[in-house]
């Protein structure tokens, strides 16, 4: 479970990260508290931001379920996928937003095969 508590942590961690370039964006651009909106500098970067704490909040139980009724191995790996293509879709949201897409398919692929591997897990053990 080691890894897979390892992967939840390094989601944590990048999530805190792109905290730290809202800020940072918030404050190159002028962008005074609570505006959400200005220049779209600062609109990528809070997009991603939340957009990752929208995707936090299936992978964290999900990959902790699929850890415990399925594979602990695979959730890590699944989990390492999830942060990496967090990092790709921020890198490619922050310079380009159109280009996302292959950062949130991937990330979308790590989600389903979690969610479902999981389900799939505890069904398994009720039956």
């Amino acid at each position: 479970m080691e890894l897979v508590y390892l992967t939840v942590l390094l989601a944590l961690l990048e999530y805190m990260v792109m905290g730290a370039l809202v800020g940072r964006a918030r404050a190159k651009y002028k962008i005074h508290a609570p505006a959400m909106t200005g220049h779209p500098g600062f609109e990528r970067a809070n997009r991603v931001h939340v957009n990752t704490l929208e995707n936090l909040i299936i992978f964290i139980p999900a990959v902790l379920v699929f850890a415990s009724y399925v594979s602990a191995l695979w959730a890590a790996v699944f989990g390492a996928v999830f942060v990496v293509a967090r990092a790709v879709y921020a890198v490619s949201y922050l310079n380009a937003p159109e280009k996302r897409g292959i950062g949130a398919g991937l990330t979308g692929l790590a989600l389903i095969v979690l969610v479902a591997g999981g389900l799939f897990g505890v069904v398994r053990a009720l039956l």
